[in-house]
C-alpha cells in the first residue's frame, strides 16, 4: 500500500515541475530523419527545430501543458498534439507524413515579363535586429509584409547586412500568405536553405537564387529570415529602415508580431507580365 501511495504522489507531483523532452522526428513509414522540423508550442515563443539528424530537445513548464505542441516541416503534414498527453507517450519520437502536392493546370503560351524589386530597396544604414552565436537555435524569424497585387515569378532575395563577424549563419527563407489576426500559412512546398560565410558576403548583401523553386505569388505575403544556427563566435545583424515594420516571432510555431521599430532591409526581384 505504501508503494502505491508513494508512487501516486511521484506521478502527480511530476506534472507540476519542468520537463525536457527530447526524440527524433521521422518520415512515417521509414527511418529517415526530417531535419529542420519546427517543433513548438503553438502561439507560444517556446519552441526550437530538429538538427540535421532528426534529434530536438524542449524545455516545457508546467503552465504550458494545456497548450498544444506541434511538429511541422515544409513537405509534410504537420502533427498537433495536447501537450499533457505527449508527456504520457512511452517515447517522444514522432513521425510526420510526407505531403502530396496538387498542380493546378498550367497554359504555357509566349508573355513578356519585367522585372521589378519589391520590399525594402533603401540601403539604409540603421541596426535594429539581429543574432549572436549565444542565440537558441530555431528560435528566432524576422521578415517583411509585401503588398503584391499582380502575379509576380520570385527569382532573387537580398538582404543587407549591418555586421557579420562569425565565421558562417545557417538560415532558411520562407515565404508565407497573410491569413485573418496575425495568421500566416507557408506557401513553399520545399524547403529554401542558406548558408553564408565571411567569404560570401558582397557588398553587404546576403543574395539567394530563387529560380529553381518556382515560386509564383498573386497575392500580398511575408517574406521572411529564418535563423538555424551560427558557428563560431560573433554574430550577424541586418539593416533596418526605421519607415518600415518588420514581422517576428521567438519561436517555432510561436505567435506573429510586429516590430515597429524598423523594418528589415529584405527585397525580392521578380518577374512580373507586361
Amino acid at each position: 500500500m505504501k508503494f502505491f501511495i508513494i508512487f501516486y504522489l511521484i506521478s502527480s507531483n511530476a506534472l507540476l515541475y519542468a520537463q525536457t523532452i527530447s526524440g527524433t522526428v521521422f518520415e512515417m513509414n521509414s527511418e529517415i530523419p526530417v531535419e529542420y522540423a519546427n517543433i513548438g508550442i503553438v502561439g507560444k515563443n517556446v519552441g526550437t527545430v530538429s538538427d540535421r539528424s532528426g534529434r530536438y530537445t524542449l524545455l516545457i513548464n508546467p503552465e504550458y501543458y494545456n497548450d498544444s505542441l506541434r511538429f511541422s516541416c515544409i513537405g509534410y503534414h504537420s502533427y498537433s498534439i495536447k501537450i499533457s498527453d505527449f508527456l504520457n507517450l512511452t517515447n517522444s519520437n514522432v513521425s510526420l507524413e510526407k505531403r502530396e502536392y496538387e498542380l493546378s493546370e498550367i497554359v504555357i503560351r509566349p508573355k513578356k515579363f519585367r522585372q521589378k524589386r519589391l520590399g525594402i530597396t533603401l540601403d539604409t544604414k540603421m541596426h535594429a535586429f539581429g543574432y549572436s552565436s549565444g542565440a537558441n537555435s530555431g528560435k528566432h524569424e524576422v521578415g517583411i509584409l509585401i503588398n503584391n497585387k499582380e502575379t509576380v515569378i520570385v527569382k532573387e532575395i537580398n538582404i543587407n547586412i549591418f555586421r557579420f563577424d562569425c565565421d558562417t549563419a545557417f538560415f532558411r527563407i520562407n515565404f508565407y500568405k497573410p491569413l485573418e489576426n496575425m495568421q500566416f500559412e507557408n506557401i513553399l512546398t520545399r524547403p529554401i536553405y542558406g548558408t553564408v560565410s565571411q567569404q560570401d558576403i558582397k557588398k553587404g548583401k546576403i543574395t539567394v537564387d530563387l529560380r529553381r523553386y518556382n515560386i509564383v505569388i498573386d497575392h500580398d505575403f511575408l517574406v521572411a529570415y529564418e535563423h538555424l544556427y551560427i558557428q563560431g563566435n560573433g554574430g550577424i545583424s541586418f539593416n533596418c529602415n526605421h519607415l518600415r515594420n518588420s514581422y517576428i516571432r521567438g519561436a517555432s510555431q510561436g505567435a506573429w508580431r510586429i516590430f515597429s521599430w524598423g523594418g528589415v532591409n529584405i527585397s525580392v526581384l521578380i518577374d512580373v507580365e507586361r
